[in-house]
């Protein structure tokens, strides 16, 4: 059964919002929430993604999905069954929810481990690159998450679901990822208890050391509550968006790369290959010398501070 991906419907969505957006802000009292450079960085980033994403979203769906899917869910007289012995799954009402559900536990993983893993946060930090909050910066995306992406993902098709669900799935979360870019969405009460809403990702887009590394679910953020990285807007901070280390440039090739530079001179600053390691692979912030913090070293300084005093 072929479904077509919601993002098709969803760019052109993306921006006639982005363009509402801008011209109430600029016709209102918030005339600066959008800078026209910052704009038209992030819509070439989102336009340049939007493009390596089609090619290679295409053969890794051939690669990694369908392969996957094929290898661990053989016919079998004619029926899709899985290698444990059941049958792999159809396309009832009730699979698409548990896909749904599956697709933003594995989203809520991929998120975090963007901002644990530096290697990887040097792909995403691109997204958050970004000083200005709104729609614009939903689309300014990275051009090499797609490489890795699908490995946090695999493991639904290998149990039996269809990678052209899995994908409509992705799509969905992408549509709900995108609207979350906005201020002018205020709480949404009940929903707060267990949808991941605006307050929430203003949140998470903020560089506030209270705020960081939160709020990484996707529709969702229940696996936010479960795992410890949930946090509620406080309307008495005054929050800063954007990154401790940002580009400094509209450059969008020097947005895309610069954390790479940055790791690599921090790489050639010790000669010991695990410190080399870590350098790439550990948590962003992290120094074999304690020249720079990671984000829990920075809180639990801040917090014996806080009772020696």
């Amino acid at each position: 059964m072929d479904f077509t991906n919601p993002l098709v419907y969803g760019v052109p969505c993306f921006l006639g919002l982005i363009a509402l957006e801008l011209t109430y802000s600029k016709t209102s009292d918030n005339k600066d929430l959008y800078k026209w450079k910052d704009l038209l960085s992030s819509v070439s980033l989102g336009v340049g993604s939007a493009v390596v994403g089609a090619l290679v979203k295409t053969v890794g769906m051939i690669l990694v999905f369908s392969v996957a899917y094929d290898l661990f869910n053989p016919m079998v007289d004619g029926v899709r069954t899985n290698i444990m012995g059941y049958e792999s799954f159809g396309y009832a009402w009730y699979i698409w929810i548990i896909c749904m559900l599956l697709d933003d536990y594995a989203y809520y993983w991929f998120h975090r481990q963007n901002h644990m893993v530096r290697f990887l946060w040097a792909a995403h930090i691109v997204h958050h690159s970004s000083d200005n909050f709104n729609l614009g910066t939903a689309v300014r995306n990275g051009w090499f998450t797609i490489f890795y992406k699908p490995l946090f993902y695999v493991w639904i098709v290998m149990i039996g679901f269809p990678p052209e669900m899995l994908v409509v799935c992705l799509g969905i979360e992408a549509l709900w990822q995108f609207q979350l870019h906005t201020k002018y969405v205020k709480n949404l009460g009940f929903l707060e208890t267990f949808m991941n809403t605006h307050t929430m990702h203003q949140v998470h887009h903020s560089r506030n050391i209270e705020y960081m590394d939160k709020n990484h679910g996707g529709f969702l953020n229940v696996f936010d509550r479960i795992f410890g990285t949930w946090k509620e807007l406080d309307d008495s901070v005054d929050i800063e968006y954007g990154v401790t280390a940002p580009p400094n440039s509209y450059n969008i090739f020097v947005i895309l790369t610069h954390e790479y530079k940055n790791i690599w001179a921090d790489m050639k600053r010790s000669k010991n290959w695990g410190d080399k390691f870590m350098y790439a692979f550990g948590p962003p912030g992290w120094s074999h010398d304690g020249s720079t913090l990671t984000v829990k070293q920075i809180r639990k300084k801040m917090k014996e501070e806080e009772m020696a005093a």
